[in-house]
């Protein structure tokens, strides 16, 4: 990818939902391969992958696979050959966090770092780019500054990639252990059992209850829509779109989105291009409010926020729809908002008891009584729901017009081109010229006779020329290099401009290259520690020869080694929960009679007969979840032992 290129890059559960992201405007797709990706349950085979890649490559759009768990020994061999396989399959780049895959016998595949390699400082970043990474993605709790710091240090053929929508991570990407440490199902392994989206009471060390009953660690969604600009003058050119799980409704949104932010931003700014081929034209206005969501925060771009938990619940609590005003025994009747307002058989509405916890209502049948008036018969018994009465407050978190009107061809994605009909001594000839600049030539003999009407004839070759269809091709201008106005008949006219197609794809097809890989720079760089503990997610002799190669001298083994068996930090975190619950000693001071006498002391988090430390670094502004391992995990594998010093 050039340095003056932006790329949309979205996500596909499957070949399916790629090719669909790529028909709503993404310049780059990623994806899972068969196995070691970091969405254990979004796993494909490498045929739907090479389907996918043939699709994306017609737009010199790129597929990147996610091989980017960390590995066992045994598993090195297994993850060799898919990369091969992967390779002749067409994808473009593999995106990966075991440093022990770069000392395998790799094909000329271009490497990319994954979020789960943690990287928040300049010398983490041009440290994986002086040992052979073309694109970084970054933390996602970097701020503008940040970012700005590391593209810096870098060169400029050194892309970097940041996430801009969807779920977030509470702990930095690659340094949570707590689904490990409970369950024995790694995050780093790909299978994470999501404990920061879990309700918790959180104590003082009096034991005194700060808050009951909050889903403290879970975090709302991530949305820089309103950021683009701003991430691009910082130096970002991928913008990433996280959803491996999500469905195809998701991503044709929320890709078509972005796609019109970027498209408004390119528009205004000449010295920026697109990454990739062709113009989308959607059959839909775009609407992330649409899509399942924790509500929407640009967390820490800005500088560090107050409101960036969905504290309540870890669900979705959809958009305001209206109130309830009655409650019979078998519906519910509902004001809406606007007198405008659709509610459908099928809709999902939702509301916040007493408690404050989100309750779901299924709509089975929605009758319209008067203006903004509807009674709803849900499919459950009303006496489940509790707390519901009048007055309630009403949201809609699904609603069956968007997901039909989803479910439908929604998109058309098309490359420009330029045609040009001229005579040959046996008939005429036919050229394309596409955007890229890729050309293709077809002739046929064909009888020249004069037309009777000449403004007729032209007007009717213009016509059947310009006939694209099904193609991903769209006409931008017509050349009629002829002599004299002749009939043509509309079949030779269709025959011509159809073949010209398919050698103007063949050319293209032809012409695709895959990104380079990039080179390590000799002697090898050198890392910026000389010791690693167990964060650095060390699992096998590969990548421990490939941090002793570039001067580490001590390197621990990863935590699901099970040598940390003690009180560790399971979980770093840039959000601080005494920050969210205004007990900062910062957010005190200056206030009389409170500065000096707030301490950032620990914070216990409890569910149920779990029990989790939260201890506070701030000098970093950092928080730490502290626990330790199960003894029921622990004794679950054999440990990994490394050599604490070179040998």
């Amino acid at each position: 990818m050039q340095p003056h290129q932006l790329e949309l890059l979205a996500p596909a559960r499957d070949a399916d939902i790629g090719i669909e992201s790529v028909n709503h405007g993404a310049d780059a797709v990623y994806i899972g391969g068969p196995s070691f990706g970091a969405r254990a349950a979004a796993s494909n085979e490498i045929a739907g992958i090479a389907r996918l890649a043939a699709h994306a490559h017609r737009f010199n759009a790129r597929v990147f696979v996610t091989l980017n768990t960390i590995l066992a020994d045994d598993e090195l061999e297994p993850a060799r050959r898919q990369v091969w396989q992967l390779y002749d399959a067409g994808v473009d780049a593999l995106i990966i966090q075991d440093m022990g895959l770069l000392e395998l016998d790799l094909p000329p595949i271009q490497l990319h770092a994954s979020t789960q390699t943690d990287i928040r400082t300049p010398e983490k970043a041009r440290f994986l780019q002086d040992v052979g990474l073309s694109q970084i993605v970054l933390a996602r709790e970097l701020d503008l500054k940040q970012i700005a710091a590391i593209r810096a240090v870098l060169r400029p053929e050194t892309t970097l990639e940041f996430f801009v929508h969807g779920a977030l991570c509470v702990a930095y990407s690659g340094q949570c252990y707590i689904s490990h440490a409970h369950t024995g199902r790694s995050a780093n392994r790909g299978d994470c059992s999501q404990a920061c989206r879990l309700p918790y009471q959180v104590t003082d060390m009096e034991g005194r209850i700060v808050a009951h009953d909050k889903h403290v660690l879970s975090m709302k969604d991530n949305n820089q829509s309103g950021n683009l600009e701003a991430l691009i003058d910082a130096g970002i050119r991928s913008f990433k779109i996280e959803g491996r799980y999500k469905d195809m409704g998701y991503v044709k949104n929320i890709t078509a989105h972005y796609r019109t932010l970027l498209d408004d931003i390119l528009s205004r700014r000449p010295e920026f291009a697109r990454a990739s081929s062709g113009r989308t034209t959607f059959s839909f206005t775009p609407d992330p409010n649409q899509n399942f969501n924790r509500e929407f925060t640009d967390y820490f771009v800005g500088g560090r926020k107050a409101d960036i938990g969905a504290f309540d619940t870890p669900k979705n609590p959809g958009l305001p729809v209206g109130h309830v005003t009655k409650v019979g025994d078998k519906w519910v009747e509902l004001a809406t908002d606007s007198p405008g307002t659709v509610l459908n058989n099928g809709d999902g509405l939702c509301y916040y008891t007493l408690q404050k916890e989100l309750a779901g209502l299924a709509i089975n049948r929605a009758e319209k009584l008067g203006e903004g008036v509807w009674r709803v018969f849900p499919k459950d018994p009303l006496a489940s729901f509790k707390d519901l009465r009048a007055g309630t407050a009403v949201n809609r978190n699904r609603d069956m017009n968007w997901t039909r009107l989803m479910d439908k061809p929604s998109s058309e994605r098309r490359i420009g081109v330029w045609l040009r009909l001229g005579e040959t001594a046996e008939g005429f000839s036919l050229t394309l010229t596409d955007e890229d600049g890729h050309s293709a030539t077809v002739a046929a003999a064909h009888a020249k006779e004069p037309a009777r009407d000449s403004v007729k004839a032209e007007a009717t070759l213009r016509e059947h020329l310009g006939k694209f269809g099904a193609t991903h091709f769209a006409p931008m201008d017509l050349a009629l290099d002829l002599a004299q106005a002749w009939f043509v008949p509309a079949s030779f006219v269709n025959g011509l401009r159809r073949d010209a197609v398919e050698a103007l794809e063949a050319a293209r097809a032809a012409a695709y290259a895959r990104p380079a890989r990039a080179q390590a720079v000799e002697p090898p760089a050198a890392y910026p520690e000389d010791t690693l503990s167990y964060l650095a997610n060390v699992f096998n002799h590969k990548a421990r020869d490939f941090y002793a190669k570039h001067g580490v001298q001590v390197i621990a083994a990863a935590y699901e080694s099970h040598e940390e068996t003690g009180e560790v930090s399971l979980m770093i975190t840039k959000h601080c929960v005494r920050y969210s619950l205004s007990l900062c000693p910062r957010q005190a001071k200056g206030i009389v009679g409170v500065s000096g006498t707030v301490r950032a002391a620990p914070l216990t988090l409890i569910n149920g007969s779990e029990k989790l430390t939260l201890r506070f670094d701030c000098k970093p502004c950092e928080m730490h979840v502290v626990g330790r391992l199960k003894p029921a995990v622990a004794k679950s594998s054999v440990p990994l032992t490394f050599y604490r010093t070179r040998p």
